[in-house]
């Protein structure tokens, strides 16, 4: 005998047919209060959220997909092992997830959720670089590709480039976006160079060399521009930050390898707050220090562990231009959110604690 559904069901199929499912950020948040230093301190960071993925909205589709299936499909849209985070001047929110080899793009406006896997014909393989520029255009290094792919605001593949003038690409990996020169530029850790593009993906000019002198590269791995215009380049088997002006001219350097606070065991995401404080992840440590202009270690913030506020291997960060800092907790697949305190660089010592 055929098994039938209620008559309700085929109505809300028939009556749900049209509708486009509404997305929203899945996160959790702590019970209790956590910042850093420690109470009773003045706080410089405190915790927001750790992000864990997408959802679609309780609308009639997804609720009626529950009934039916069983599952609302959230599981496939969850963070696997983000590695790269950014947003862009509307808020919207991409991350790259090596796990899955796809971009999660979330356009907070429409509610939107796309799950970038392909570029034209090409499967992403290993997305590990992330950046939007002023039209909201996405860009995409892929390390394993050697290519720069690109998409359209709303997911759509565009194009890719690869070519620098003298060869392709070897390994592109961090990418930061210039708004007043209109130019990307782009770490290729295994040619040893920082590389900058105009918008149309041709190359402007190249800085950095293999070696440990001033200017020189040991595997540069993340870049990140702050608002006052200086490039940090983490110089990870150096185990230092390098910094750029906008046009590669070498302003110096911090950072030395160590087990010590303010050492460098594996360097990771780089990013600048309002301040000018640098905040430099670091996967052996499973931690987030922060060091002034001048290389000056003075906070460390969180530590090992799967509880909000603590890491495992972290790795890709970004400081948006509220000052939020977002931290891609590779394995524990989640990106946590933390809010920074403006006008804090004479606040802490390097002991952590307020002057």
């Amino acid at each position: 005998m055929r098994s039938r559904l209620p008559i309700w069901v085929f109505c809300a199929v028939f009556l749900a047919a049209g509708c486009a499912s509404k997305w929203a950020v899945r996160s959790e948040s702590s019970e209790t209060a956590l910042q850093w230093p420690y109470q009773p301190a003045r706080a410089k960071v405190t915790y927001g959220m750790a992000l864990k993925g997408f959802s679609p909205n309780l609308s009639t589709r997804s609720l009626l997909g529950a009934i039916v299936y069983g599952d609302d499909g959230s599981d496939s849209n969850s963070f696997y092992l983000p590695v790269a985070v950014t947003t862009g001047r509307d808020r919207r929110l991409a991350v790259a997830d090596t796990g899955c080899g796809c971009v999660h793009l979330y356009l907070p406006g429409e509610q939107r959720y796309v799950r970038i896997m392909t570029a034209g014909a090409e499967r992403l393989r290993s997305p590990v670089g992330l950046a939007f520029d002023d039209d909201l255009k996405l860009y995409v290094s892929d390390s394993a590709a050697g290519k720069i792919f690109v998409f359209r605001g709303d997911g759509e593949f565009l194009s890719y480039f690869r070519e620098t003038g003298a060869g392709p690409l070897k390994r592109p990996t961090g990418l930061a976006y210039n708004p007043d020169k209109k130019l990307l530029y782009v770490a290729d850790t295994v040619g040893n160079r920082i590389y900058a593009f105009d918008t149309r993906g041709e190359a402007a000019f190249s800085f950095g060399q293999a070696g440990e002198g001033v200017g020189g590269f040991n595997h540069p791995t993340h870049i990140f521009r702050s608002l006052s215009g200086l490039l940090y380049v983490t110089d990870s088997m150096n185990f230092r930050i390098a910094i750029f002006d906008g046009a590669g001219q070498a302003l110096g350097s911090f950072g030395h390898h160590g087990n010590g606070s303010g050492d460098l065991a594996m360097p990771k995401g780089v990013a600048a707050d309002k301040d000018g404080i640098v905040y430099v992840a670091d996967s052996r440590f499973d931690n987030i220090q922060l060091f002034n202009r001048q290389g000056d270690f003075l906070l460390t913030v969180g530590g090992r562990g799967t509880d909000y506020g603590e890491f495992w291997l972290p790795s890709g960060i970004f400081i948006d231009a509220d000052n939020m800092l977002y931290v891609c907790d590779t394995y524990n697949r989640s990106v946590q959110v933390f809010k920074i305190k403006e006008n804090y660089q004479n606040g802490i010592s390097s002991s952590g604690l307020e002057r």
